[in-house]
C-alpha cells in the first residue's frame, strides 16, 4: 500500500531511509579507495605500479557489477516495485563486503567487489524514485538534495572509521554490517502511490531495451548520463588516486603522513561534495531550474582543476585545499538524480534512476582506461594523462548539457509511450 501522508514531508521516512541507506552505500563504494594500498599490501602485493594498476582492476570490477546491477534493479523496481529493491540491494551488498574482509588474493577481491558492486547498484536508485514520487514538485528537488547531502557525508565517516580501526578488514565488517542494520528501517518504507496507480495495468514497465532504441529517449538518456560523469572523474583521479597525483606534483608530503593522503583526499573531497549538493540544489530551487544550476557548477569545476595544476603543488595543505573546492565544484550530484528522475515516466523512472547513476560511476572504467592509455601506453606521464581525460570528459558533458531537458517544476505523474 502507499502513504499518503508523505506527500508533502520533507523529512518524511522515505527521505530518512533513502538518506541513510545512501550514506551506507557512499561508506562502501568508497571504502575500498581508502583502504587499497594497505589491503593490497597485506595481501602481497607491495610493488608501486602494480598497487595501481591492480587497484585500478579491482575498481574496474566493482564499476563493471554496478553496470549490470543497475539494469537489473531498475528493471525489477520498474516491474515489482521500488521498495523490492531495497531489500535485495542491501542484502547484497552487505554480504558482499563482510565477505570482503576475509580476502587473501586478488582474485577473490575481484570477484567480491563485483557482487559488493551489483548490490550497490540498486540502493540509490530507488531510494530517489521513492522519494521523487511520494514528495510534492514543489519539493522532490530539496528531498533529493537532503538525501544526496546526508548520503555523501558517508565518505567522511568512512574516513574517520578507517583512520580509527586501523584494521582493513574490520573496516568491511563495519561497512557490511551498518547496511544489516538499515532493514530494520526499511519495514516502514511503503510503495509510491504512483507506481501503485500502473502497478496492475497493462503498461509495459522497466523496458530497457526500447530505452536504448526509441532514438529521442535514447539521447536524452544518455545526456543524463554524461553530464554527471566529470565528478567520478575527480573522485576517482584526484581522491582516490591523490598518492600518485600528489606524487607526481612533487607535493612536499613528509614520509609518515604519505599513507593518509588517499583517506584524507576522499575526506575532503566528499566533504566538498555534500556542501557542494546543498549549494547546488538550494541554488537550483531558488532559479527554478535545473539546468542553470548545472552550468554554474560545470563552469566551476573546469575553472578550479586549472587552479589545482597551478597551485597545488606548493604544500599539502594547498593540495588538500585544491580537492575540497573540486569536491565542492563537482557537487551537482543531486541535481543530476533530480533531472534523471523528472525526465522519464513512471513505468521506466525506476530503470532510468538506477541505470543512470550506476553508468555514471561505471564510467570509472573508461575514465581508468583513459589515464591508464595516456600514462602506460603513451609515456604521458601522471599530470597529462589527468587532463587529457578530463578534457575528453569534460568536452562530453558540454555536449550533454545541451541536450538534457529542463524538468524543474515538471508532473511527473505520466508513462512514457
Amino acid at each position: 500500500m502507499s502513504a499518503p501522508s508523505t506527500k508533502n514531508q520533507l523529512f518524511s521516512m522515505v527521505v530518512v531511509v533513502a538518506a541513510l541507506g545512501y550514506f551506507v552505500d557512499i561508506f562502501d563504494l568508497l571504502l575500498f579507495g581508502m583502504i587499497r594500498t594497505v589491503s593490497l599490501r597485506d595481501i602481497g602485493i607491495t610493488d608501486k605500479e602494480s598497487i595501481e594498476r591492480i587497484g585500478m582492476m579491482l575498481d574496474n570490477w566493482q564499476m563493471a557489477g554496478m553496470l549490470i546491477g543497475g539494469i537489473a534493479w531498475g528493471v525489477l523496481g520498474d516491474k515489482k516495485g521500488r521498495v523490492s529493491v531495497l531489500f535485495g540491494s542491501i542484502i547484497t551488498y552487505s554480504l558482499a563486503n563482510i565477505a570482503n574482509g576475509f580476502v587473501q588474493d586478488t582474485t577473490t577481491y575481484a570477484v567480491l567487489r563485483f557482487i559488493a558492486g551489483f548490490g550497490l547498484a540498486g540502493e540509490l536508485g530507488a531510494g530517489i524514485t521513492l522519494v521523487n514520487e511520494t514528495l510534492s514538485k514543489e519539493k522532490r528537488g530539496l528531498g533529493t538534495t537532503l538525501v544526496a547531502s546526508v548520503g555523501i557525508l558517508g565518505a567522511v565517516a568512512g574516513g574517520f572509521i578507517v583512520k580509527w580501526v586501523n584494521d582493513w578488514r574490520i573496516c568491511y565488517f563495519i561497512g557490511g554490517g551498518m547496511g544489516l542494520l538499515l532493514l530494520i528501517l526499511r519495514i516502514s518504507v511503503y510503495e509510491s502511490g504512483m507506481y501503485q496507480n500502473i502497478k496492475t495495468s497493462n503498461i509495459i514497465k522497466g523496458n530497457f531495451i526500447k530505452l536504448l532504441t526509441n532514438r529521442k529517449q535514447l539521447t536524452k538518456y544518455m545526456a543524463v548520463i554524461l553530464i554527471a560523469v566529470p565528478i567520478w572523474y575527480v573522485v576517482q583521479l584526484y581522491a582516490k588516486y591523490s598518492p600518485e597525483l600528489a606524487d607526481a606534483m612533487g607535493v612536499p608530503f613528509e614520509e609518515a603522513d604519505k599513507k593518509n593522503i588517499a583517506i584524507n583526499s576522499i575526506m575532503l573531497t566528499y566533504l566538498g561534495l555534500t556542501l557542494g549538493d546543498l549549494a547546488c540544489g538550494l541554488i537550483s530551487h531558488y532559479l527554478r531550474s535545473r539546468k542553470k544550476a548545472l552550468s554554474a557548477f560545470m563552469i566551476g569545476a573546469a575553472l578550479s582543476i586549472a587552479g589545482f595544476f597551478l597551485f597545488a603543488g606548493s604544500g599539502p595543505a594547498v593540495f588538500y585545499f585544491g580537492v575540497t573546492v573540486l569536491g565542492f565544484m563537482v557537487g551537482y550530484w543531486a541535481v543530476f538524480m533530480s533531472t534523471a528522475a523528472e525526465s522519464f515516466g513512471t513505468n521506466i523512472r525506476s530503470t532510468v534512476t538506477s541505470t543512470a547513476p550506476n553508468f555514471v560511476r561505471g564510467a570509472v572504467i573508461g575514465v581508468n582506461s583513459l589515464y591508464a592509455m595516456f600514462k602506460y601506453d603513451f609515456h604521458t606521464g601522471t599530470i597529462a594523462a589527468n587532463l587529457l581525460t578530463g578534457a575528453i570528459v569534460f568536452g562530453l558533458a558540454i555536449w550533454a548539457w545541451r541536450h538534457v531537458e529542463e524538468t524543474f517544476g515538471k508532473d511527473l505523474d505520466y508513462v512514457e509511450d
